[in-house]
């Protein structure tokens, strides 16, 4: 996939190890993020850099941010 990415450092078979997930994988960044925080916090866009995916769930990295957010 032409957008998709990994970490800095990481291969696609170490995270598949790392997981224990065989089938994981970078999947594109070209997507709508909504970040919906806890509280009255507002609901806040995300930018996605990484997504990477894992049997029906995927992880995000946003652009500027070092955190990983569980995407649904």
């Amino acid at each position: 996939m032409e957008d998709a990415q990994l970490p800095a450092g990481w291969s696609l078979q170490q995270i598949r190890d790392r997981s224990g997930d065989l089938q994981a994988t970078a999947l594109s960044t070209d997507r709508r993020v909504i970040h919906c925080p806890v509280g009255d916090l507002p609901e806040e866009v995300l930018v996605p850099e990484i997504v990477l995916g894992f049997h029906g769930l995927a992880i995000v990295k946003a652009i500027g941010d070092d955190d990983w957010y569980r995407a649904v």
